[in-house]
């Protein structure tokens, strides 16, 4: 059974009783992330995430880290573009002492400035591995262009310049203007009396209420098209073709879930089958969209070798209008349909993903969709609405290339690109 609170401190509670399990999930969403940094702040959250974890008044990093380790707990956060999380997963009789723990963090982290200027060197460590590692760099480009101009284009971690100038007041105000219970909504999945644990999470939030509600995000719109190259000595060459799509409150997001598993989503795929199977272009291959409060993109991520460029796009090109002018069977949305719908009924087997899915949905809707009508969507995608969205994305927009390899083979991307996408 799943109950829904606005408390008075005005956080959200979301609690989901589950009493077959031995375990409990708890996540606090925090309703920022990195669109919401200015400039000079850009991966402040993801930097405020890894502070979290290094001591408040009352407990040191090794005791946050003990607690956890001696019940055989699991504590982990991550950040987004739009928000943070920190969650842990303990057995049932651990929930409030994890709960004490989690909301002890988020509030009365202390910023210690030894750990703050530890915690510099080990993010741009970070961001150094990230630009190692060119299929994720790749992507980085991609989205600096698709939303340049704007801070849903910077990286999460942030760059190595702004990292290495955080000065601790400036990020401890950042902190106090956006960690607040306003901004939060808590999620608790597993065996737990929901009652006791709403009046335990709102008398705890209740000691941090604020009239602070944190900053709206400004309003994010994709540029134009654009071709983006950077040279990097690879032995592949990282392609990301893709183009502006649609935010998570447009309900053809549903349609976009089918098309997107469809087309590059998993083995059975028809890039996975077509580009890689039967034409060996590449190792990884695969679609992805991204979609957000206002915005959103549908991409495409081949990693191939320089000197099978031309096949690669000609190949994705071909299956991109396949798509767009002949559709998808009926077999195709069948099969599709059956895996969403085990996807979904499996994730429901987890605290985790329960907690996590209650979670983001109070996030985003404000409110906790049920699974069954999420199914009901689904089973209402068919052909023609596939083939719709498929041209409006695809031929009705212009396409964006960004490119990672080698810099004599950039060139030949270039051209290739512009001869079936110009």
């Amino acid at each position: 059974m799943i109950e829904f609170w606005n408390l008075p401190n005005k956080s959200k509670l979301i609690v989901e009783e589950i009493p077959y399990v031995k375990s409990v999930a708890i996540g606090v969403y925090i309703k920022v992330g990195s669109r919401h940094e200015p400039v000079n702040l850009t991966g402040a959250s993801h930097f405020i995430e890894h502070m979290l974890f290094k001591g408040t008044k009352q407990r040191s990093a090794l005791d946050i880290a003990a607690s956890f380790e001696r019940i055989g707990g699991q504590l982990n956060a991550y950040t987004g573009k739009e928000h943070t999380c920190l969650y842990a997963r303990v057995l049932d009789e651990n929930a409030e002492m994890a709960i004490d723990i989690l909301l002890d963090m988020l509030f009365n982290s202390q910023f210690i400035s030894k750990e703050f200027n530890t915690e510099k060197g080990v993010i741009l460590e970070e961001i150094n591995m990230s630009e190692d590692t060119p299929d994720d760099l790749v992507h980085e480009i991609f989205f600096r262009r698709l939303w340049q101009g704007h801070a849903m284009g910077m990286p999460i971690l942030g760059t190595t310049d702004t990292v290495a100038s955080f000065q601790r007041q400036e990020i401890m105000d950042f902190y106090h203007q956006h960690y607040v219970p306003a901004n939060m909504v808590v999620s608790i999945a597993g065996n737990i009396e929901r009652d006791k644990i709403r009046d335990l999470v709102a008398a705890e939030m209740d000691k941090y209420a604020t009239d602070h509600t944190g900053l709206p995000p400004t309003e994010a719109r994709c540029g134009g098209n654009f071709i983006q190259l950077q040279a990097k000595e690879t032995e592949q060459i990282q392609i990301c073709v893709g183009v502006p799509g649609i935010s998570y409150h447009n309900d053809l997001r549903f349609t976009q879930n089918v098309m997107n598993s469809i087309l590059g989503g998993g083995m059975s795929s028809r890039l996975f089958q077509q580009l890689r199977e039967e034409m060996g272009l590449a190792y990884s291959v695969y679609s992805f969209p991204s979609s957000y409060s206002d915005t959103g993109s549908f991409a495409v991520y081949i990693g191939t070798s320089p000197g099978r460029i031309a096949e690669t796009f000609q190949g994705l090109k071909q299956l991109i209008d396949e798509l767009c002018t002949q559709g998808v069977s009926e077999e195709e949305v069948i099969r599709t349909r059956q895996l969403i719908k085990s996807s979904l009924y499996l994730g429901l087997e987890s605290v985790v993903n329960r907690m996590t899915r209650n979670g983001k949905s109070v996030v985003m809707y404000d409110e906790v969709t049920a699974i069954d009508e999420i199914l009901e969507k689904i089973l209402q995608v068919d052909q023609v609405m596939i083939k719709d969205l498929a041209a409006r994305l695809w031929q009705q927009q212009k396409v964006s290339l960004a490119c990672v390899g080698p810099a004599e083979s950039l060139p030949r991307a270039e051209a290739e690109f512009k001869k079936w996408w110009s």
